[in-house]
């Protein structure tokens, strides 16, 4: 089929949710994708991050069509044998004491805000139904009905209340209003140590110290949302070691399974996730031995492909070249690792139509909060690879801002006649 029949399949059948680019994708390696017409792109999105391993990495692709056949799914109502396998090895790669395994990201945050309460309630001593979690605003930590009650995204919420309580607003970075915030009540911090929806906003130097050393001073957990932002993403197994911090609890998904099924999870030490009992908390897929099996996997190549380290190389790479660009429709280039945001002036009228034409020169990546265009390719990602996507973006910046030119000359020519 044609991509314009693949296009027209979805807006009569599938639920109009998001909004994205008119390529469809055939089949991927590496960094590269295809669609169905037969053209090649860069992928410097990676299915949000969750690609990090690159696409249809051979040693997951192993583990997953051999635990395929062997057995997928057992319910957690027996045990299997590779959830305690995998169970260790994230906890020694990370060094903490237990897991808890489940599907999505946001279905870890939930199970991370339940967790926290219950700490709360039961170690802390809050009143009952009197928890409080401070969140920042501009926060992207899902999208269920308890989450959305906590975000500042208006779209997010509009017509799905009535919403949880129990959350308390602080902006993002700002270590005031952080302190202000809280009370006796108070059981944690929920905390994106790098906000990637929002803009891939970065916090203050030391914000995320501040906010463990407060954590820690005023008897509350530090819970980092690293779905997006850890595995590597940063430059760093984690982008809260950036700054020497060590969550209490620390949420994790999208990499966790290298793009190849649902696998998500939080840990914490014993003294924490201990607080947990059977009947507490609950997932017939979570910590199922086919999911498993390809975390194993997946963690391994994180690992021994030292795709932490190429990460930060090549992200340093990254954003050199694009901070060397100059154009009047660049406002600022941040980020960290190979999570990169290029924020655009209010005259470039918006990041899309940027992202539009990357498109055309072979590079897929998107838009996110209106004004910010997000490069996140794959860590297996080259050097070579890496200054050819250079090259594309400046190539593109100029062409719109020459074109641009071209129609603001003929508008005002066409005024003075």
């Amino acid at each position: 089929m044609s991509t314009e029949k693949y296009i027209e399949l979805e807006h009569q059948y599938v639920a109009n949710i998001y909004h994205p680019l008119d390529v469809v994708i055939e089949r991927a390696e590496g960094v590269w994708m295809y669609d169905v017409e037969g053209k090649r792109y860069l992928d410097c999105l990676s299915a949000y991050s969750a690609v990090s391993q690159g696409h249809c990495h051979p040693r997951i692709v192993d583990a997953l069509v051999d635990q395929a056949q062997q057995i997928t799914l057992t319910s957690r109502a027996f045990r299997n044998d590779q959830l305690g396998p995998f169970s260790k090895e994230l906890c020694e790669l990370l060094g903490y004491d237990m897991v808890l395994p489940l599907n999505s990201g946001a279905e870890a945050v939930e199970a991370a805000i339940k967790l926290a309460r219950k700490w709360g309630y039961e170690v802390k001593g809050v009143p009952n139904d009197q928890a409080e979690i401070i969140v920042c605003g501009g926060n992207f930590h899902g999208r269920t009905t308890t989450i959305i009650s906590f975000s500042s995204e208006p779209k997010y919420r509009k017509h799905f209340g009535p919403f949880t309580p129990g959350f308390k607003f602080v902006p993002f970075g700002d270590m005031d209003a952080l302190v202000d915030a809280v009370t006796p009540n108070t059981v944690a911090f929920l905390v994106e140590p790098i906000q990637g929806e929002n803009g891939i906003n970065m916090p203050p130097d030391g914000y995320l110290k501040f906010a463990e050393t407060l954590c820690r001073r005023e008897r509350m957990l530090l819970i980092t949302d690293e779905i997006q932002v850890g595995l590597g993403r940063t430059g760093k197994l984690l982008a809260s070691q950036h700054d020497n911090v060590r969550a209490d609890i620390v949420v994790l998904g999208k990499a966790l399974s290298g793009g190849f099924y649902p696998v998500s999870a939080i840990v914490a030490d014993k003294p924490i996730m201990g607080l947990f009992h059977p009947g507490d908390h609950g997932s017939t897929f979570g910590g199922n031995p086919l999911g498993a099996a390809v975390a194993r996997a997946a963690l391994r190549v994180l690992v021994d492909e030292k795709l932490v380290e190429n990460s930060a190389v090549q992200g340093r790479r990254l954003i050199e070249r694009l901070r060397r660009m100059e154009s009047p429709y660049i406002h600022e280039v941040r980020g960290r690792g190979l999570l990169i945001g290029v924020e655009v002036t209010a005259e470039a009228d918006g990041a899309r139509r940027f992202c539009e034409a990357l498109a055309e020169r072979g590079v897929l990546c998107k838009e996110t909060h209106g004004t910010v265009i997000r490069f996140a390719p794959p860590l297996v990602i080259t050097s070579e690879q890496i200054d050819w996507l250079a090259e594309q973006v400046e190539t593109v910046f100029d062409q719109i801002e020459a074109q641009d030119q071209i129609e603001h000359e003929e508008e005002m020519a066409s005024t003075a006649v």
